[in-house]
């Protein structure tokens, strides 16, 4: 059985062992024990209650229970940008005109912006690859939507997820070579690292201040602006099936989107339901449909996945899944189909590395 839990102090060497099966790409899951234990302590102390919204965090693990190992780790960022600049690049246009010339141009240019400041963050999703199966995937990224519609009142109005951006095997980036290598001197893996070990003061003191041109970038530069790795196909897929969107905001190092959306109008947020838990033996139904279910305990949060009938009132737990989720009869039950159409099933099933940096 697969259970979503917050992560623990204990779960540091499970995760020190999936940072380094990440390769380059994902910034918030470095090899580095310092900083992960760091990022769980910050974690633990957010459930706690003991830090400020600018430092809020909080890190949810996928444990194999028949293994009692954590195989995969997802966070929400609380509120973006509050202690540290939040940098992105805003794909915009200025206009080039003369009316003696007779010339009108469009110019496309890249704007350094905040413009996200204050919104909450989808990031750091990562799925050990010998369990990228059974819809391991879609439970580890949609149970944060489950988690924010429980606690409404502890997140932005508005969420971004930051997509890996094209890189090659090596971690050379298209759009680094032609815009970050004039202004940082160092190669992107290294600056990439920087960033997600939150090391950012650099970014402002570099960057430069005025628009970029984008006709001046190389053509595999253009090429790359907003499209993200192939691996992460999968995860910008789900992610907009569930009501984010790209709106023309990239990451400044290697051109991944940023999409984004309003919190209360997500599928999985709107779409949720609370129902009393009703325990029972396992029974099985010949038209089952996939449920994320989790518990509205806050401290002691806890979902997976189930399946049940396509009428969400007829839902019922088997002992072992009521005894995981930590609830007994009539405990309230947070429940959301997991796919909002069969189409959607089809075209998620083979998530592979999902990675929002």
């Amino acid at each position: 059985m697969m259970l979503i839990r917050p992560v623990r102090l204990g779960d540091i060497a499970d995760i020190l062992q999936l940072s380094g099966k990440t390769g380059i790409g994902l910034t918030s899951l470095p090899k580095d024990e310092a900083h992960l234990r760091t990022r769980i302590e910050r974690s633990v102390a957010t459930w706690k209650g003991q830090l400020d919204k600018a430092e809020q965090g909080y890190l949810f693990v996928l444990e194999d229970l028949s293994q009692q190992k954590v195989v995969g780790v997802s966070a929400l960022e609380v509120a973006v940008g509050l202690s540290e600049p939040w940098y992105n690049f805003r794909l915009g246009t200025l206009i080039h005109a003369s009316k003696s010339l007779n010339i009108y141009k469009p110019v496309p240019t890249l704007f350094l912006s905040n413009d996200h400041t204050g919104y909450s963050e989808l990031c750091t999703l990562f799925l050990d690859p010998d369990y990228r199966h059974s819809r391991n995937g879609q439970l580890l990224s949609k149970v944060r939507f489950l988690f924010m519609a429980a606690f409404r009142e502890r997140f932005a109005p508005k969420v971004i997820a930051e997509m890996r951006g094209v890189s090659d095997d090596k971690g050379h980036s298209p759009f680094w070579d032609s815009v970050g290598q004039h202004f940082f001197a160092m190669e992107f893996a290294e600056a990439d690292r920087l960033t997600g070990m939150g090391q950012k003061s650099f970014i402002a003191e570099l960057m430069p201040k005025h628009p970029l041109y984008t006709e001046l970038l190389s053509p595999q530069a253009r090429a790359v602006l907003g499209e993200v790795h192939p691996q992460t196909a999968p995860a910008r897929a789900l992610l907009e099936k569930e009501g984010l969107r790209y709106q023309g905001y990239v990451d400044i190092f290697d051109a991944g989107p940023t999409l984004e959306g309003e919190v209360d109008n997500l599928r999985a947020v709107k779409e949720s339901q609370l129902l009393p838990a009703r325990i029972t033996t396992a029974t099985s139904f010949e038209d089952e449909t996939f449920y994320l279910v989790a518990n509205e305990n806050y401290a002691n949060f806890r979902a997976t996945l189930v399946t049940g009938p396509a009428d969400i009132s007829r839902l019922t737990l088997d002992e072992r899944t009521a005894e995981a989720l930590c609830v007994t009869h009539a405990t309230p039950l947070r429940v959301v189909p997991l796919f909002p159409d069969a189409a959607t099933a089809t075209s998620t099933r083979q998530l592979s590395q999902a990675s929002e940096l």
